[in-house]
Order: C-alpha cells, then sequence, then structure tokens
C-alpha cells in the first residue's frame, strides 16, 4: 500500500512540474522545456544521502546530510587517505521540519577542521554508508569558481551538472532557485539526490530565490522553511542574523550573497549588515569583491523587467561606493553581461553586471530581449549554461560563459578579461581615496 501510494505521489509530482508556469509574465512566451526528473532514494533508511558541503570560516568544512531514521549519529568521520579517517567531529547542529503533511528526514550540519588548502579529504557520514570525497579550496590565487543559477530539475539541469563537473573547480555559486519545489517537499529530497554527486565534492555556496520562498497564508507566512532547514549557509561567521545573507572569503574573494526576498531598503537589518560587511573589507588582502543575488538590478529581457528596481535604488550605491568588482543574477532565464554600470549609465567604476539564470529549470528559457539592445548590454542569448570566474591573481581574472549545446565542454560562448578595482588608481572605494588624500597631506 505505501508503495503504491509512493508511486501515485511520485506520478502527481512529475504532473505538476510539467504544468506551464502561469506566473511567467504574458510579454514573453518559453519554449517546451527538457522532461523533470525525480531522484528517488537508492540507500537504506538509517544511511546518509542528500550529502553537500559548504564553507564555514578559512579553514572549516560543513558537512550536510539526511537520514530517515531520526535516532542516527550526527559524526562525520574524515582523513587524508580513502578508508582511513584519522579525525571525527560531531560538532554542529540536526533538524527536521513538517510542511503539512510532510515530515522531513533528520537533517544532519556538522562542521570539521580544521583543513589543510588544496587538499583532499576522505570522510563518511553518520558513522556508516559510502564514502565521499572532496578538496578544500586554495588559500591563495589561483580560484576559480563554477557559477550558475535557477537550476531546477530537468535533463537540462542534468546537462548543466554534467558541463560544470566535467572540469575542474574550487566553489560553485548559485544566486538562487535551487530545487523548483515550490512547496513540495519530496522534490527537495529529490533535488539534493539529484546534485549530491557534485555538491559532496566542491563546496555549495547559495542563495535564495522566489522558488524557495514556500509561504502559505496564516500558516507559514514567514516562508524559507525548507530552504533555511536544509541549505544552512556560514551567516554568523559574517555577523548576519538571517541565513538569508551573507558573506565569505576565500582565497583573496570576499563573496557577498544577498536576499533580494529580504527587506533591503536603508532602515533593513540587511541593509545595515551590508553597509557594515562592506566597510569592513581591506582590498590590500582582499583585492576582489563579488556579490550574488537572486532578481537582476539590470536587466533586457523582458521577463521580469524591473522587478529589481526598488532593490537597485535601495543598494547601488553602497555597492558603487565600495567598488565591487561583479554582481552575478538569476531569475530571468538566460545570459546576459553588462558593461561596466552605475545607475543606468556606463560608468567604468561600477560593477559589470551578469546575468546567468540559465542552469535548466523546468520553465525553460526567457527568449526575448529589448528591441534595439542598450548601449550598456554587452552580450546577451537565451541558452542553457554556467559560468566560469577564474580569479589569477590580485589584479586579473578571466570570466567564460558556456552553453549546454556544444558538443566541446571547454568552448566559450562569451569571455571577458576583467581588472580589479583593488589595482586601479582611478576608483579606489571612497573610503580609499578618503585615507590616501589625508595621507598626501
Amino acid at each position: 500500500m505505501a508503495k503504491k501510494y509512493s508511486s501515485l505521489l511520485l506520478f502527481l509530482l512529475l504532473l505538476l512540474d510539467s504544468l506551464p508556469n502561469f506566473n511567467a509574465s504574458p510579454e514573453y512566451s518559453r519554449p517546451p522545456p527538457r522532461p523533470a526528473i525525480f531522484a528517488g532514494p537508492t540507500r537504506s533508511k538509517s544511511e546518509p544521502e542528500q550529502v553537500h558541503i559548504s564553507l564555514v570560516g578559512k579553514d572549516h568544512m560543513r558537512v550536510t546530510w539526511i537520514t530517515s531514521h531520526k535516532h542516527e549519529t550526527s559524526i562525520v568521520e574524515y582523513g587524508t587517505s580513502p578508508g582511513n579517517y584519522d579525525k571525527s567531529s560531531m560538532t554542529g547542529e540536526r533538524m527536521s521540519y513538517r510542511y503539512f503533511f510532510y515530515n522531513s528526514g533528520e537533517i544532519h550540519h556538522i562542521t570539521i577542521g580544521s583543513l589543510g588548502p588544496n587538499k583532499t579529504y576522505y570522510y563518511r557520514c553518520g558513522g556508516n554508508g559510502p564514502e565521499f570525497s572532496f578538496k578544500t579550496p586554495p588559500s591563495t590565487f589561483p580560484i576559480e569558481f563554477a557559477i550558475v543559477g535557477d537550476l531546477g530539475q530537468t535533463e537540462w539541469t542534468a546537462s548543466t551538472l554534467e558541463h560544470i563537473g566535467s572540469k575542474d573547480y574550487d566553489v560553485l555559486l548559485l544566486p538562487g532557485d535551487l530545487s523548483y519545489a515550490d512547496t513540495q517537499q519530496p522534490l527537495w529530497d529529490s533535488f539534493g539526490r539529484l546534485v549530491e554527486p557534485y555538491a559532496s565534492k566542491r563546496p555549495w555556496m547559495v542563495t535564495h530565490g522566489n522558488h524557495e520562498i514556500e509561504t502559505f497564508p496564516i500558516i507559514y507566512r514567514h516562508g524559507f522553511r525548507a530552504y533555511n532547514s536544509r541549505w544552512l549557509m556560514p551567516y554568523q561567521q559574517s555577523g548576519s542574523t538571517s541565513n538569508l545573507y551573507y558573506s565569505f572569503d576565500v582565497a583573496g574573494c570576499h563573496v557577498i550573497m544577498l536576499g533580494s526576498y529580504v527587506d533591503f531598503d536603508a532602515q533593513s537589518d540587511q541593509y545595515t549588515w551590508l553597509q557594515g560587511d562592506l566597510a569592513k573589507v581591506d582590498r590590500g588582502v582582499t583585492p576582489w569583491i563579488f556579490v550574488l543575488v537572486h532578481v537582476p538590478w539590470y536587466n533586457t529581457n523582458l521577463a521580469h523587467k524591473g522587478e529589481g528596481e526598488s532593490m537597485r535604488k535601495s543598494m547601488e550605491e553602497l555597492l558603487y561606493n565600495a567598488r565591487v568588482d561583479v554582481v552575478f543574477a538569476g531569475h530571468v532565464h538566460a545570459y546576459e553581461r553588462f558593461t561596466r554600470v552605475y545607475d543606468n549609465k556606463a560608468d567604468q567604476c561600477g560593477p559589470i553586471y551578469m546575468t546567468i539564470g540559465d542552469g535548466g529549470n523546468r520553465e525553460g528559457l526567457a527568449m526575448i530581449f529589448e528591441n534595439p539592445s542598450p548601449s550598456i548590454s554587452m552580450f546577451r542569448e537565451a541558452s542553457f549554461g554556467h559560468g566560469r570566474l577564474k580569479v589569477y591573481n590580485e589584479t586579473h581574472a578571466h570570466w567564460s560563459w558556456h552553453r549546454n549545446n556544444e558538443a566541446n565542454n571547454t568552448f566559450m560562448a562569451d569571455e571577458l578579461w576583467l581588472k580589479s578595482f583593488a589595482s586601479s588608481k582611478s576608483c579606489l572605494p571612497h573610503h580609499e581615496k578618503f585615507q590616501e588624500m589625508k595621507d598626501e597631506l
């Protein structure tokens, strides 16, 4: 009976996943998506599944996994050779949640370390189950990020993940819209299984999108229940009071994850936190600043046109004055790269803005752009793919965007060399300009 119920539930979930998106803007239509994927359980209820890792501070890693049984041990055993676990940790927390008739498994979050940079570790969760391995990021340049938004779980998603995994990288950055569960909680479990082969090997640092909100009037008014339980990020280490926005440092790069669906006006906690976070960055030690946010502030696609405008008006000046190098966004299911921009005009001291919401979601691509193209938009295309950001040193980085439908995974459909603001005398951050003037006096 239980097996029959499970099969019926799976059928209904896949049916819901294939329905058109009636919330889509009426100005554009999307092509048919590839079929949805539902990844069912393959291990016993006592074994860990949906394993993924994330950075915590300079030399620690958080290992997250789920067990169906509630009484499994929260322990991670690890070492530098296969099957030889000379260290272990039980430091962390475990949690579970309910959503209507759904009860999650036991979600374990255990922090391990300290760990050496650029080093491979082998680990096992909960004292049993399969062995996994990961490589820690380097502590110095060069470092490479894989960047992709709006993943979902379709055959396009599988293609994107395959392309990402075909070439090594150090950290994956995801600007929102992970599972596209949209209140259908078993789809969160399916997503965790789908990404485990990749998210268990390299740290995944994520922020939320609209598909993570999952509110329901009166009962679940605050939203993000599944997201906050499953994808715990190192927000406390950056002084944030919310898992929905945070920052972290890795190998000379300061990465800020902003929340499009959290208050962001000048009186908000997020605004105050961002102001303080940017002021702490020492560009002599951390020359690069990258920001990720779900809803793009600049967008020439008719999909979601203008949705990021209020956040842009509130926070853009903070990023501009701090000389943020690049801002990545998702939400729009296409790729677009802008020139350096501030207040809707080309500005050599503004960030480069990029939309990378093309991971493989069930809704398809956003096909229609403004015509003619505004002068600040340098490259745009409605194709599924992912981006690569390789930061070579304190001054230079290389960006490339890769289409999924290229047979050659290394082919770059778009690329750009970047020079850091930390190495620019004409575009120093405002507080550094002030200090420079004081030194001259």
